[in-house]
């Protein structure tokens, strides 16, 4: 502007010297106005009118899992909010290290977000080296949602509570096994967790998903699984597996009966899974705080009510900052557990 009006000015003057006052008020102001506008369109945020185009967030496990459930959930609603289509690209690999990458390397623009999990936190004590860093190279969105595991065994087990669970151990050490699908999965490490605070030997044994290893427990090959709501649910219903405890801090409101492991005799025990949003770093601050709240506004749908329910969800939606210390707790915690048990990665 400190360019363009005296230009405007002096045209003016040439023009009719007297008449400077009529022509500033007339077609002059309407160039002036002009060139606020064009000035505002050449200086203004890079964020101003965000979003205008199609939103991309990054799962990193393959479709039809629990994350990916949640994220397409959250995409729907967010759509609704801001305007623009939202859609889930998976890219699983590497234990979530290759989905979270390519965000980590994306446009800090907005419109390339991944949904991080459990995963993120523990991801840097397994790996000796990540291709990018967990604490710089994103930006935080919103804690959306955390979750937790069901204890459940053989409906023909003897072990019908979590004291149970422990005498057999202690009766029988290395005699029972408990179902994983992962190393440094939510299943894995809750096992571990529960060794290491109940002071018990459970025997890992490894599948490649949840659906094999729960197989195997139906049929008695292994006495105890940590798993999933999503995954045992339907066959706790059905009586097939016996659901004994949950192993969040609270009880939950879709498992009333059932206590948590810390009431149940490990006290201070807890173990969650979490689905948090982030962008890449240097994200502009304005644009993070629109995803958050269109995120919490998201978690409040009914869609998200529902998903709860089916998934054994706790709803969320903290802001940035909250899920920058959740995530600082999570990573300290399950690193301890890591290095206690010796865990690496396969």
């Amino acid at each position: 502007m400190t360019i363009i009006l005296p230009c405007i000015a002096r045209q003016c003057m040439k023009e009719s010297p007297q008449a400077t006052g009529l022509c500033m008020s007339s077609r002059i102001f309407k160039s002036v106005l002009f060139a606020l506008a064009a000035c505002a369109l050449l200086n203004g945020p890079a964020s101003a009118g965000y979003p205008d185009r199609l939103i991309k967030i990054v799962v990193p496990f393959a479709p039809g899992g629990g994350t990916d459930v949640v994220a397409r959930t959250l995409a729907q609603e967010m759509a609704r909010d801001l305007g623009v289509s939202v859609i889930i690209e998976n890219r699983p690999g590497a234990g979530t290290i290759i989905g979270t990458q390519s965000v980590a390397t994306s446009a800090p623009d907005g419109y390339t977000l991944l949904m991080g999990t459990f995963a993120n936190a523990v991801n840097p004590s397994l790996q000796a080296k990540l291709p990018y860093d967990a604490h710089h190279d994103f930006a935080a969105v919103a804690l959306v949602a955390r979750s937790f595991n069901i204890v459940v065994v053989n409906p023909a087990s003897p072990i019908k509570t979590i004291a149970d669970l422990i005498a057999a151990a202690k009766a029988e050490p290395d005699k029972l096994s408990y179902g994983t699908y992962g190393t440094g999965t939510s299943a894995h490490l809750a096992g571990e967790l529960f060794k290491h605070m109940a002071k018990v030997n459970l025997t890992t044994v490894p599948y490649k998903g949840a659906a094999p290893a729960i197989t195997d427990l139906i049929g008695g090959q292994i006495q105890v699984m940590f798993t999933t709501v999503a995954s045992a649910a339907s066959l706790v219903e059905a009586g097939q597996l016996r659901a004994i405890a949950v192993t969040s801090a609270e009880r939950s409101p879709a498992f009333p009966q059932l206590p948590t492991v810390s009431e149940a005799g490990v006290p201070g025990y807890a173990a969650e899974a979490w689905y948090g949003l982030y962008a890449p770093a240097k994200t502009p601050p304005e644009i993070i705080d629109r995803l958050n709240k269109s995120a919490a506004k998201a978690v409040q749908s009914e869609a998200f009510k529902k998903l709860g329910v089916n998934e054994g969800l706790v709803m969320v939606a903290q802001p940035p900052d909250a899920l920058d210390r959740y995530f600082d707790g999570e990573e300290a915690r399950w690193r301890k557990v890591i290095q206690d048990a010796g865990i690496k990665s396969e």
